[in-house]
């Protein structure tokens, strides 16, 4: 028996940021980042609060790649606060925070606290999850956290807040939203509520993706993406990830490489891998089950192809043409990092890919010599 639920109340479209005005809790510890903070954004939830008249504390003292001991100090933030409520605002890494720090705030305070989560950028999807990130610095390991008690108590969708993102960082996370989608839609778990979920956000990536990426004023695409980060994060909730993000994982934790940039890169070569079948492929009698997954995606982003072959070489193509369009680097070496130094972390990266959480749904069980020779075949 399997089962399917959204635990989390989503707020979204115009003026989304008004359901700030009609909270009822007494104290709030907003979680965010120090660039949010200086920025002015920070002020389009304060000055709501204000006019609610809820008292808040801020904590700012969040970092790309949360390190266990920035945890630590939110959670001794938090028992200090005592707040009942926390609102994440920011990226994936504000969210992640909070859920974290929240987490284990409760457990130490033995209280309940709400979680409101606010993203800044269309990517993670952390506001709809049970997943977070955290990161061992010292053992560069990063820690998938996944728990139903991590789940935001809401979301806020509003596309004021994702307006200026950066060219670059629209497209990181956007890639980010497209291996979401994709990797929940081939996974072992999935079902049909998360494919559904799924299949609309990989729609909207090839329709509004490039778009938003080429014009920030278009608001259109930008709030497009926005709701496609939220139904992917829905998806892979439900149906978990795959190697994808297990390779990312190790990636980013050893070279710093974004998240959303590592997954992008990574894509090529895990749908190769998962399906069999690369430019060398000849037609077959019979395919892996996810190769009639990833040409429906391939259908989703209007590049079907003659058969499963030429389809699946049309998907791959199409990934790697929005990469080249966004700027987003084709191959680890295009990042700037030493093929030397590289190279001798491969086996250490490989081990902790296959150790990943994400890996276990993946659709093919890859061995140590196979990730290997995906990392090794990345580089160049």
């Amino acid at each position: 028996m399997k089962s399917f639920d959204i635990r989390t109340t989503i707020y979204f479209g115009d003026n989304a940021l008004d359901r700030l005005l009609e909270l009822s809790y007494n104290k709030i510890l907003i979680i965010t980042d120090p660039f949010i903070e200086k920025s002015g954004m920070l002020s389009l939830i304060t000055n709501r609060l204000q006019q609610a008249f809820i008292d808040f504390d801020i904590f700012s003292d969040v970092v790309p790649d949360p390190p266990l001991e920035k945890i630590t100090h939110g959670v001794q933030r938090l028992l200090e606060s005592k707040p009942d409520c926390i609102i994440a605002i920011g990226g994936g890494s504000a969210i992640d925070s909070a859920k974290s720090i929240r987490e284990f705030g409760m457990r130490a305070s033995k209280t309940d606290i709400a979680l409101i989560a606010i993203p800044t950028t269309s990517g993670t999807g952390s506001e709809v999850t049970s997943f977070a990130v955290v990161t061992d610095a010292e053992n560069d390991i990063k820690y998938p956290l996944v728990s139903d008690s991590m789940l935001p108590t809401e979301a806020i969708l509003d596309a004021e807040l994702v307006k200026s993102v950066p060219a670059s960082v629209t497209a990181d996370t956007g890639m980010d939203v497209l291996t979401h989608a994709i990797e929940a839609y081939v996974s072992i778990n999935n079902n049909e509520f998360s494919a559904a979920l799924a299949e609309k956000a990989i729609e909207i990536c090839g329709t509004f993706l490039l778009r938003s990426y080429l014009d920030n004023n278009d608001r259109h695409a930008r709030a497009k993406m926005h709701v496609a980060s939220c139904l992917a994060g829905l998806a892979f909730n439900s149906a978990s990830l795959g190697l994808n993000h297990g390779i990312a994982h190790a990636i980013g934790a050893k070279f710093h490489i974004p998240h959303g940039r590592a997954n992008a890169i990574v894509l090529p070569y895990v749908i190769e891998f998962n399906s069999g079948i690369n430019k060398h492929s000849k037609s077959q009698k019979e395919y892996p089950k996810c190769v009639e997954k990833y040409c429906n995606v391939a259908k989703l982003l209007g590049v079907n192809n003659f058969n499963e072959i030429t389809t699946i070489r049309a998907l791959v193509g199409w990934i790697q043409f929005m990469n080249k369009e966004m700027n987003i680097p084709l191959s680890i070496s295009q990042c700037g990092i030493d093929k030397r130094e590289y190279m001798n972390a491969v086996e250490s990266m490989a081990e902790k890919a296959i150790a990943d959480a994400c890996t276990a749904t993946n659709p093919r069980v890859p061995s140590k010599a196979e990730v290997c020779l995906i990392l090794e075949h990345m580089y160049d």
